[in-house]
């Protein structure tokens, strides 16, 4: 099914031998801080009947998506830093670049969910209950999943069979950089790829502008609780937008550009990408969502406590 050609080269790290040990210590801690932070907001939302509402049950499969995120980066990174080369197998690699972008997608589709949330929440208050059900909460966070990762999966699989021109991997984890390996350009791929881009990305961004838009015109002509109300729930959502829409237009931009940056600026660049996406979400909603830091100030605040007993 696969090319002949088995391995890639993972060329994105910069002196392994003589820096391993800190590459090492460095993606181990940062992986732990991301499971951690994310289970604990995750956990809290879990174990407190006051958050079970959609809103937060729409940020826990959030901070899902930045665990998943980062377990399917991070360990491999690990393993790469502790081998003598780097290396990932043809198939692996797009495996990896599939569960990326998937990702990438439901982000997208959790935000623009959140969005309608918070507009039915502050607009149509009254009909919140009737409109935002248990099961229609159950529904948008199954399409957020499978719709992204449907419509991903088929440009894997249309890339799995085309043969290998090169196999050095400028990164240090499998993205869209694979299609510059191949020794033909597929029109068919390429056609697609803008579809499912359109579909994932421009249209949920789309979307999340229009309704909070809409909530901003709604909310200038009401009164001072119901504008601060707004601010405090749809400000988390807008940071994380455009944190995460920055972090995808440079994904895109540098497959696109193919600019021949040097190795260490590349490197830096990469790691901004895997270090502030899964960390950005858990540090934002658990300082600007009152009801989540409340819960976060009473767990630490209890621990310490105990300590010192």
């Amino acid at each position: 099914m696969f090319s002949n050609v088995t391995y890639l080269t993972i060329g994105g790290f910069v002196e392994v031998e003589k820096y391993r040990l800190l590459y090492f210590f460095v993606l181990f801690s940062v992986y732990i801080i991301i499971i951690c932070s994310n289970v604990t907001i995750v956990c809290l939302i879990w174990r407190h009947q006051n958050l079970h509402e959609p809103m937060y049950v729409f940020i826990a499969a959030l901070l899902c998506n930045s665990v998943l995120f980062g377990t399917v980066i991070y360990p491999k990174m690990l393993i790469d830093v502790l081998s003598e080369e780097q290396v990932v197998t043809y198939p692996a690699c797009l495996l990896q670049c599939f569960l990326i972008y998937s990702l990438y997608g439901s982000e997208f589709m959790l935000l623009a969910v959140m969005a309608y949330d918070r507009y039915v929440s502050i607009c149509k208050p009254l009909q919140y209950p009737t409109i935002m059900t248990k099961s229609k909460a159950r529904g948008f966070l199954v399409l957020a999943w499978v719709v992204p990762s449907a419509q991903i999966a088929v440009p894997n699989i249309l890339v799995a069979d085309m043969k290998l021109c090169s196999f050095n991997l400028k990164g240090i984890f499998c993205n869209n950089m694979i299609q510059k390996l191949h020794c033909v350009t597929s029109v068919t791929v390429s056609v697609y790829g803008v579809f499912v881009l359109i579909n994932v990305t421009i249209i949920p961004v789309c979307f999340i502008l229009f309704t909070y838009g809409k909530i901003l015109v709604i909310t200038s002509r009401s009164g001072k609780e119901v504008r601060k109300k707004a601010a405090e729930t749809c400000l988390p959502h807008l940071l994380v937008l455009i944190n995460f829409s920055c972090l995808v237009t440079y994904d895109v931009i540098t497959v696109k550009l193919e600019a021949d940056f040097p190795r260490i600026v590349r490197l830096v660049m990469t790691v901004q990408v895997v270090l502030y996406h899964p960390l950005f979400n858990p540090i934002i909603y658990g300082l600007k969502m009152k009801e989540i830091s409340r819960h976060l100030n009473r767990l630490f605040c209890k621990e310490t406590i105990e300590m010192i007993d």
